[in-house]
């Protein structure tokens, strides 16, 4: 089997989606996992998508102040969006939904791209005047109702988890699928289940997923859990004359301005990853020490393009334990 009959690669969440299988199997393996990590996906976006109308997560914006019936996959996606939100002191919140909009945010990437090629007009700099409130503390999840209450005046966005948690979901579906090890990546969340293949899975480390491999950057290899990249390159847009990118710090309610324009974390699992990696980029200077007392391999880039590698990060293209 080449490399090609063993990789699945097609658009899905607003991003690239790769399925790479590990070895040989039966005769349609590959056709087999892709249709069930696409229909896996599908529901994730069906439950967890700002953009949709349909979406379970845009029903309980909407009704933002009343408990709403929702699917079970919403409260899990929520409970590990209020988890991490929980685990970074409120650095990673999934309540920036209106400091987004406010940012120019409010559609899919793929339609903002297009209005972004536009040129605008000249205009004053933008400012964000979004609320400095940690408004998942007041979200209520009700399991044994199957209900979800998100707070009046709160606007959710699970992008910085939900992306990282559905590719952790679709690597365990291949598998279980196949019975073969696979790797899912979603634009920069990188998951793995069951055995890799011989070396590892060999990972480009760029500040973009599609940028080509004389682009700088880094190969490594890990052998399970995951990898994630967070960085203020990519998702950028003009609104007026000022710069904008997708990663919000809650303290201001504007697009984060920190030491590190990218910010790359192996462990346990992709979810754990982008965690790390999006509070990384959070915590500027900061983020030294706490992902070094988290013992999280993690690859700093900063604006001028100097790399720092932390926690067992190789200087080397070597393997990272995740």
């Amino acid at each position: 089997m080449t490399s090609s009959e063993r990789t699945a690669i097609w658009q899905a969440l607003g991003t690239t989606a790769v399925l790479r299988l590990a070895q040989a199997g039966a005769a349609g393996s590959l056709n087999d996992a892709k249709v069930a990590v696409a229909s896996e996906l599908d529901a994730i976006d069906r439950a967890c998508s700002r953009f949709r109308p349909d979406s379970d997560l845009s029903r309980c914006n909407a009704a933002a102040g009343q408990a709403v019936p929702v699917k079970r996959l919403l409260i899990d996606a929520l409970e590990v969006a209020i988890g991490a939100a929980e685990a970074t002191e409120g650095l990673v919140d999934p309540s920036v939904g209106t400091a987004l909009e406010l940012a120019g945010y409010a559609c899919d990437w793929s339609l903002l791209q297009q209005r972004s090629s536009v040129p605008a007009a000249p205009a004053a700099p933008v400012v964000i005047a979004a609320r400095r409130a940690a408004g998942w503390r007041g979200v209520q999840i009700d399991r044994a109702r199957s209900t979800v209450r998100v707070p009046a005046g709160v606007k959710l966005d699970l992008g910085a988890t939900a992306k990282a948690w559905a590719a952790d979901r679709a690597a365990a579906t291949a598998f279980r699928r196949t019975g073969i090890g696979a790797l899912v990546a979603l634009g920069g969340d990188i998951a793995t289940a069951g055995a890799a293949p011989s070396g590892g899975w060999r990972i480009r480390v760029t500040d973009d997923h599609r940028a080509s491999l004389s682009a700088p950057g880094q190969t490594v290899s890990i052998h399970d859990g995951g990898l994630a990249t967070s960085s203020v390159t990519v998702r950028r847009w003009s609104k007026g004359d000022t710069e904008m990118h997708h990663i919000i710090d809650p303290a201001t309610g504007e697009p984060a301005r920190g030491a590190w324009r990218t910010a790359s974390v192996a462990a346990a699992s992709c979810t754990d990853a982008n965690i790390a990696s999006t509070a990384a980029i959070l915590l500027s200077e900061q983020a030294i020490d706490w992902l070094a007392q988290r013992g999280l391999p993690a690859r700093l880039v900063s604006h001028d393009g100097g790399v720092l590698h932390l926690a067992g990060w190789p200087a080397q293209p070597v393997q990272v334990a995740a």
